[in-house]
């Protein structure tokens, strides 16, 4: 099967992880998604996925457990994340992205094609230095 990359969206809410899968299934990414962190971080590991939307609220793992321990194991810290969340404070910006998560995106506030085009423009990149 020849795509474009392979893409592992972690989202507990089914409408966003179905909209999310569609669009870029669509754009020809093959896609991988996990309901909670732990099946996240799992699915992470194994498959190595050439991106990750990654929520943080979650339920057993929140995303920020999810994200320490991508950016903390060899094998997945240069996994490019972007935060695809609803918490939208400052204080959860900064953190997620001083613990080493590549963009973060307020859900609702950029549509499914501006998001598929940050995953377009973070594909590249890796293609780039790969």
């Amino acid at each position: 099967m020849n795509t474009k990359g392979v893409i592992l969206i972690v989202e507990d809410q089914e409408g966003f992880r179905r909209i999310y899968e569609d669009l870029l299934s669509y754009e020809g990414y093959e896609v991988l998604t996990a309901e909670d962190g732990e099946k996240g971080w799992k699915l992470a590991h194994e498959k190595r996925p050439d991106l990750i939307l990654l929520d943080l609220g979650l339920p057993v793992k929140d995303g920020f457990e999810v994200l320490r321990l991508l950016k903390g194991e060899e094998t997945t810290k240069s996994i490019p994340v972007v935060i695809f969340s609803v918490m939208g404070e400052q204080q959860d910006i900064t953190k997620a992205l001083g613990m080493g998560a590549d963009d973060y995106t307020v859900k609702g506030f950029y549509t499914p094609r501006q998001i598929l085009g940050k995953v377009e423009g973070f594909i590249r990149r890796e293609k780039k230095g790969a």
